[in-house]
């Protein structure tokens, strides 16, 4: 008797507890994950009132699909950099406001708030500096490379794009390095001062181990987004010029819903879904080998 009742307790606080979020996970990823799956094998479109089972032809059609793997290969290039600046950029502020410099609340904030911005916001903002203020600055400083707006030629394009993830994300990035930095015992730093362990040298050997965990969210949290960036490349370039900035993630919003072949645009984004997925995995698992314990 006392055992089912604890069986019934149990149940109830797993219902009560657990209930709201599973009954969300399943409504709001779960199921559209499945549907979306289930799409890919039949010739749905939004215009027509009935489709068919194709089996595995729109995934034949992706992988003929030259266009889509372009800008898969574009969408990679554009992540890496992205990842390795905004990184580089990130861990660089966070070592300068974990020291004792004027103002540094106030820069912590300033550098944040560019990650309160939404994409299509901050795309149409730096939409207006490129093609404006860099180039009015340019015909000021008499400097030829800044006088034609990045925005307008093809490398420069994505150039552009890369500076911009930069700028969005690495005040948020800052935040989760500067609290790597602050959980760094005290103990230890002191111990590598005395053995005289000093400057960049205490920094690589024992600063940098400790924040490995640090590392572990950052790359993984500009690495998914950067896969993810829709609203930005819309607002800012919109594939422009001459498709050079379309990324894989437009490609497929394009396929779907403005050339209405929503089957191949669909398993277009599960092929892309399942290589996030493998890359971000892949990156969490090698990284975690670095981690020490102080």
């Amino acid at each position: 008797m006392n055992g089912n009742r604890k069986l019934l307790n149990k149940i109830g606080s797993f219902v009560l507890f657990m209930g709201p979020s599973l009954f969300a996970f399943t409504c709001v990823l779960l199921i559209p994950l499945v549907y979306g799956i289930y799409l890919t094998f039949t010739d749905y479109s939004p215009i027509k009132m009935s489709y068919e089972f194709v089996g595995i032809n729109n995934f034949k059609a992706v992988f003929s699909d030259k266009e889509f793997w372009q800008q898969f290969g574009k969408t990679l290039k554009y992540v890496l950099y992205s990842t390795i600046f905004c990184n580089i950029l990130a861990f660089l502020l966070a070592f300068l406001l974990t020291g004792n410099i004027k103002g540094r609340d106030f820069l912590r904030a300033g550098f944040f708030t560019p990650n309160l911005i939404g994409g299509i916001v901050l795309g149409y903002i730096w939409k207006f500096l490129f093609s404006n203020v860099v180039t009015k600055l340019g015909e000021i400083l008499d400097y030829q490379f800044l006088k034609t707006s990045f925005l307008t030629h093809p490398e420069r394009a994505i150039v552009s794009m890369i500076i911009v993830t930069v700028w969005q994300y690495a005040g948020y990035l800052m935040i989760i390095y500067i609290a790597g930095f602050v959980s760094i015992p005290q103990d230890v730093d002191e111990a590598a001062e005395i053995d005289g362990a000093t400057g960049f040298r205490r920094l690589w050997h024992i600063t940098m181990p400790l924040m490995v965990p640090s590392f572990i969210i950052c790359f993984f949290i500009i690495i998914s987004r950067g896969f993810m960036t829709y609203d930005l490349n819309l607002a800012l370039t919109n594939g422009q010029p001459y498709g050079s900035t379309r990324l894989a993630a437009m490609h497929i919003y394009q396929k779907a819903f403005q050339a209405n072949e929503y089957g191949i645009g669909q398993a277009e984004a599960i092929i892309f879904f399942v290589t996030v997925a493998i890359v971000a995995v892949t990156q969490v698992l090698l990284t975690k080998r670095f981690e020490v314990e102080a």
